[in-house]
């Protein structure tokens, strides 16, 4: 991602990646699904044809923009810039040609 501020908050860090990302996917052209096992001609009258495209549904950049902002909120994730966590939105970040931003998405774990 090409960034040509030197400073942003996480917030608008965040923003700018979630762009970058629907803009892609609402850019990219529906891929045909390509079976192993080919459907009958009885079961595709009756359930459609499952390697047909699909119809490429948009997302809103500013609904997962959202999205993301509360999951941050929640400890969905955590975003670290070089070798520091970045705790608030609203922080402020250095970001320099050879700045490394990571962003981690963090599970529950499961079990005892």
């Amino acid at each position: 991602m090409r960034i040509f501020e030197e400073r942003l908050t996480l917030r608008e860090l965040i923003r700018r990646r979630i762009h970058q990302e629907v803009a892609e996917y609402n850019a990219a052209a529906p891929v045909p699904r390509r079976l192993l096992v080919q459907p009958t001609p009885t079961e595709r009258a009756l359930n459609g044809d499952p390697g047909a495209e699909r119809p490429h549904r948009r997302i809103d950049p500013q609904r997962q923009v959202a999205l993301a902002e509360e999951a941050f909120r929640r400890n969905g994730f955590v975003v670290l810039v070089g070798d520091r966590q970045v705790e608030e939105l609203d922080d402020e970040v250095d970001l320099r040609r050879d700045t490394e931003v990571t962003f981690l998405k963090l599970v529950p774990l499961v079990g005892g």
